[in-house]
């Protein structure tokens, strides 16, 4: 039985969907598609992975001390068990992140596969995610880095890409691709010339390891952010109770911790060394709403493409979106339009702009 311990990585503030997402409330815990919050979904989506042979346990996440009560009591609702939730006193990117999710899940001998995502994307085909990671979980639990890729539909120059290579002889299935490279955010012209080309996929920040893998990785790469999270660890202190475990790092270590990110601290430098990388290609509605028009694509809109939240009247108005928290917003004759509307707050602009 393969042991699968699903990692959310919660940080971040998520300001360019302002003013609905605040440093108090970002927008990882909004309901911007569906029900269920952004972190919600992702909860569900890694908790909901096991089959015969993938066991996977409570999940851990990755968050800061001021939002901790807002991300276990969304986890109780949606009727998710926490295993433990690692409180950082200050943001230093998702590589100590990981870091400490890793030694909390070898801390008791075990060495689970980690499914790692943040908390702030959405999918719209849960099946296929499904399918696709636990593809993923098969060849990381022979220690191999495993790295989802989303299928790219359009010359995005938003993402970085994942360059790919087809494997020949190797005994791995056919859908998942050897890593060659790991490549910036292109222009117009690159990323049209990537999309023609094909084997090169959008970086989606989702990873699949043993905890192992990665604390033996970053040791090799970047020793002092190894050895500086594990101070922070030795430093932590636990609050446990029957609904709730909150653990804490030592908040100076985990201040001198170097911030950097999964991506530049390992998986960057893992192509042509000891630590073998793959791709598994993923291709189920990705979408990480990193601006209000990003939610704009993913919401169900009516014949003219308007997507309408709240209390909304629209006369002669055409690919608009409009969000109205707690007054009437009015449209007339106007396209392409983003209005979020909040108590202390408005927001009017263009959607080719926001």
């Amino acid at each position: 039985m393969i042991q699968v311990t699903p990692v959310i990585l919660c940080g971040g503030s998520g300001t360019r969907l302002w003013p609905l997402s605040r440093t108090g409330f970002p927008k990882q815990f909004l309901c911007l598609t569906g029900e269920n919050s952004l972190f919600q979904q992702a909860a569900l989506r890694l908790t909901s992975l096991g089959n015969s042979t993938i066991q996977v346990s409570e999940a851990l996440i990755v968050t800061g001390e001021e939002h901790r009560f807002l991300a276990s009591e969304q986890l109780r609702e949606a009727g998710i068990l926490l295993g433990a939730a690692l409180l950082e006193p200050v943001g230093r990117n998702t590589a100590p992140a990981l870091t400490l999710a890793a030694l909390a899940a070898i801390e008791n001998g075990a060495d689970p596969v980690l499914v790692v995502t943040p908390a702030d994307q959405t999918v719209a085909d849960a099946a296929a995610f499904k399918v696709a990671t636990q593809v993923a979980i098969e060849q990381a639990v022979k220690g191999n880095i495993v790295i989802l890729g989303v299928t790219p539909n359009r010359p995005e120059t938003g993402y970085g890409y994942i360059h790919t290579e087809t494997i020949g002889s190797l005994p791995l299935q056919a859908n998942v691709c050897q890593v060659k490279a790991f490549v910036e955010k292109p222009d117009a012209d690159t990323a049209q010339q990537y999309l023609a080309e094909g084997g090169y996929f959008w970086n989606a920040g989702m990873f699949v390891l043993k905890a192992s893998v990665w604390l033996n990785a970053l040791e090799q790469f970047r020793p002092d952010i190894h050895q500086a999270t594990l101070q922070a660890w030795i430093q932590r202190s636990a609050d446990a109770n029957t609904a709730t475990f909150f653990v804490r790092p030592g908040k100076a270590e985990f201040t001198a911790i170097p911030a950097e990110s999964v991506d530049y601290a390992v998986m960057e430098r893992c192509p042509g060394s000891c630590f073998p990388i793959y791709m598994v290609p993923l291709n189920a509605g990705w979408n990480d709403l990193g601006a209000w028009d990003a939610v704009w694509n993913v919401m169900p809109k009516d014949e003219y493409g308007n997507a309408h939240v709240g209390d909304v009247l629209s006369s002669h108005s055409s690919n608009t979106l409009v969000h109205a928290s707690s007054r009437l917003v009015s449209l007339v004759g106007v396209r392409d339009l983003i209005v979020v509307e909040t108590p202390d707050a408005v927001l009017v602009a263009d959607k080719n702009r926001s």
